[in-house]
This record gives structure tokens, sequence and C-alpha cells, in this order.
């Protein structure tokens, strides 16, 4: 038989929102209802009655509450299957049928998130509300498991609709969601133990998903666990895509390196910027970031710095993009771009990224810290006989910031505070220097004056001579070749300025 008439209840709840019309209903039913602590008073001020789960065990809460509902007149109720041998045993030991657990658990994550105490924190793992999760859904061709408040309705569905009768699907969907709302917890209580990583464990649990239209192509299937809210507040425009917040992703991280000082603007394309500029004013920044490549950023990501403005608003709405995130907007420059109802306005809160990173691999996943080191002038190595002056010291710390955010091999080109050609995702780094000259010509720029910045270091003397050739007159690179003193050398003879930083920022 599969399906199950609710008759008793066992409910031990921490938040007690939303559990008033459960419990009506459960009363109107006829149902047992099994309680402890403040749910069980929750209960009675209902004027509902209630057992107490002490009188059924015959022991009182102990050890302040750490020990309430860990007994077999409890477990035993839970964990018999509805046959024979483990009726007659429950007869023998007077232990009564339970047939409904609804738990909600201490809030671990929240008081992590709010509090340092090790002490608070370790007091909310709860040890009775897993076991009675875990025992009834392993149980559940027998037992309907409420594990979370967030299945309220579907419980109410089931004394409502269904007369407090339960199917086996209803049980084992129920027993699904269980499963996952005690493997995230524990999920989440390792990662705070094993928050240095000594244990090299890889664990990560998201129990939100958000269903996307599709992933990189209409054929692939694609969803984002994550909670976007905390990071952003959509203002207009149609629902995030995949390849969107691939693209949002990449915008954070670039602009992350710009946040304090001047308006910057950035524009992206496949994740890699083909626009970005420092000005004294958002206007500037805007147009000396699109003039690095007008055609790439049809249909790009934006971002800024500062409070987007109307009279830069106007000039971006000529153009068509697909996001545009700014830390806020002012009311006329949004009622401006909102009247284009596709285009996605993003308000963020900040821009800060994850610690790690995440790929899928082959058959498993790579984690690795998050590149979170930028270096400022302070970390730069002369290692030429000239020296950069102020002004090439200054694009050498911005085009070392851009270079790091693209794609591998890549070379940055960069002019009094603006990306004038990049080259990237290239074979080799001469074909990404080639790349970034051309792009640069292209657009009306002349790279003679501008610095160049290389994700990695020159195993030969060939990209400092193709640069020379072109006007470039100071270069930044990790180092680190054993050739390094060919280009040096190469430097040294075009009377070039070049730093190293000891730092490669390769990006696959």
């Amino acid at each position: 038989m599969t399906s199950r008439k609710i008759k008793s209840a066992l409910v031990s709840v921490y938040h007690k929102e939303g559990l008033g019309p459960i419990v009506d209903a459960l009363d109107r039913l006829g149902v047992t209802i099994y309680s402890t602590g403040g749910t069980e008073t929750f209960i009675r001020d209902r004027g509902i009655e209630v057992v107490p789960v002490e009188d059924l065990t015959g022991y009182p809460s102990i050890l302040d509450g750490r020990v309430k509902t860990l007994h077999p007149k409890v477990h035993g109720g839970i964990l018999a299957r509805r046959e024979e041998n483990h009726l007659g045993q429950l007869s023998k030991y007077n232990i009564p049928e339970i047939d409904l657990i609804i738990v909600d658990l201490y809030p671990f994550e929240e008081t992590v998130a709010n509090t340092e105490d090790e002490a608070q924190i370790i007091e909310k793992i709860d040890i009775g509300g897993i076991a009675l999760i875990r025992a009834a859904a392993k149980n559940h061709h027998d037992v309907v498991i409420v594990p979370s408040r967030d299945d309220y309705p579907t419980l109410l569905a089931i004394l409502e609709g269904q007369s407090g009768e339960s199917s086996l699907e209803d049980r084992k969907a129920l027993a699904r969601r269980a499963f996952a709302v005690s493997s995230h917890y524990d999920t989440a209580i390792f990662n705070y133990f094993n928050e240095d990583g000594q244990l090299p464990a890889f664990k990560r649990s998201e129990m939100r998903a958000t269903t996307l239209r599709y992933g990189e192509n209409p054929h692939q299937e694609a969803a984002f666990f994550g909670r976007l809210e905390e990071m952003f507040t959509k203002l207009n425009g149609k629902d995030i895509s995949y390849n969107n917040l691939v693209d949002i992703d990449a915008a954070v991280g670039i602009m992350g390196e710009f946040e304090a000082g001047n308006p910057a603007f950035a524009i992206l394309k496949h994740t890699n910027a083909c626009g970005v500029a420092v000005r004294p004013s958002q206007l500037e920044a805007w147009k000396a970031a699109l003039a690095g490549d007008p055609v790439s950023a049809f249909g790009g990501i934006l971002i800024t710095n500062r409070p987007l403005d109307l009279e830069t608003a106007s000039a971006i709405d000529e153009l068509f993009y697909e996001v545009l995130i700014a830390p806020d907007f002012t009311d006329a420059a949004l009622e401006l771009l909102s009247k284009k109802k596709k285009r996605i306005l993003l308000q963020y809160h900040h821009l800060d990224l994850q610690a790690k990173q995440f790929k899928s691999l082959l058959n498993g996943v790579a984690v690795q810290d998050a590149d979170r080191k930028t270096e400022s002038a302070a970390d730069f190595t002369t290692v030429t006989d000239r020296a950069p002056d102020e002004r090439e010291l200054a694009d050498l710390v911005f085009a070392n910031k851009c270079a790091k955010h693209l794609k591998s091999n890549t070379i940055a080109l960069v002019k009094n505070g603006q990306l004038i050609g990049m080259g990237c995702g290239q074979t080799s780094r001469v074909d990404a220097l080639k790349q970034a000259i051309l792009k640069a010509r292209a657009f009306g720029f002349d790279p003679a004056g501008s610095v160049m910045a290389s994700d990695a270091f020159f195993p030969f003397s060939d990209c400092v001579e193709i640069a020379h050739e072109a006007g470039v007159t100071a270069v930044v690179q990790p180092g680190g070749s054993i050739r390094d003193k060919d280009s040096i050398a190469a430097a040294n003879t075009a009377e070039m300025a070049m730093v190293t930083t000891g730092i490669r920022h390769f990006k696959h």
C-alpha cells in the first residue's frame, strides 16, 4: 500500500513563522501532535492539544536542550516499517507510530554570518533535528518528512487538499528534499571547521538554483546556483543568461581593480575587456573606453565605478549593449535607460568575488585561489638602464591590471590611462602583440608613446623588438625567463624602460 494517512506528528522547529496554519490543519484532522520546548509552547498557545515528548520518553529535555528527541521511543516510532515484525516490537515496548516529522534546523549559516563567537556557532549545530530528518527520510515508504519551513506549502497541500493522505510519490519527493537539506547543512558545518583548508576536501552546496534560458548555446541546458541578489539589484531588463553571467563575473573582476580613484569605465566582450579608461569625468571615461574598440563594444557588457549620471547615460543609450553595471543610477539616467525594456541594468552592492575558483575538468573539479594579487608601482623592479617616468609608471600599473583580466596569451597597450590595443587568447605572445598593435592602429591610435604589459615573461627578445618598432616606450612583465637578459638587453638598446613584477597573471 503506497498511500499513508497521517495520524501522528512530531513537530520540532527553530523558526515558528508559517507554522500556525500547519498545526491548525493537523488539529482539524485529529492528528496526535508531539512536540518539545518552544514549539510545544507555540502549539499550546494556539489552544491545540499537544503531547510533550518527555511524556513519551520518560526523560526531560537535558543538557541545556542538547538532548530532547534522541530516544528509542521517538526514533523507534519513526524508523519502524509498517509491517508485522516491526509493529510487533513497537507494541512490545509501548512505542507509538509517528507518521509525520516537521523540522526546521538551527540557523547555523546565519549564525556564522553574524558572529565570530565560537560558542554561539557550536550551539547552532543541530543534532536532534538532523537525526529526525534522516530517520524519517530513510523510512519515507511510511513516514512524511518536512525538513524545512520552505516545504510547508507542500505539507499544507497534503493536509488540506488530500485530507492528510500522502502518496509514496509525495513522501519520496520530500525525502529527496530532506537529504538535500541535511547534506547542505553538513557541508556548511564542514566548511566552517575547514576554513583554513587543512583537510583537502572539495565540498560545496547551494540550495537555490535559477533555471537559465540555456547555456552558452541554445542546445545546452543551464542553471545558476548562487545568490545574485547579494551582489546586485536588477533594475531593468530581460532575464540574465548564462553568457551574461560569465561576462558579468569578468566585468566585476576588472572593475574591482579600479573601484577607487577617478571615474573608470570598462567594456567587455566574451569576458575580455575591449575598452578600459580612467578619466576626470564619467562621460570622458565612457568615451575613452568606447574609443578603444567601438566595434567589439556592440552587444557588450558595460561597467563603471561611479553612479551613472544622465549625461553619460545619454551617450551610452546610442549603443546596443547587453548589460550595464554601476554602483547606482541617478533617477533621470535610470528613467532614460529603462525605456529599452530588454537592456539589463544592474546596481552592484559590492565587487568582492569568491576567494576560491572552481572549474569542472575531465571527471572532477579543479579548485584554486582566486588571483587577488594586484601590483602597484612599489612592486615593480626596474631592470633596464632607464627607469620609467611618472606618466609611464602610471600607465604600466594600469596596463598590468588590464593584462591580468585578459585571456592568455595576452598583451595590453595603454596610453594616458586608456587601453588602446590588446591581443588575447593567442597561441604565441608575438601574435598577441601583433594583434594589439593592429587593433590600436585600426581604431586610430598611434602606439608610439604607449606602454606594454604582458601576462607572462618573454622567452625571447622578439616582443620587445616588435614593440620598439611600434613606438612602445616602456614594458611591464613578470620576468623569470632563463633568457630575461635578452629582453632586457633589447630594451636597453632601444632605450626603453622595463620593470618586472615577479607575478604571472595567466588566465585560461
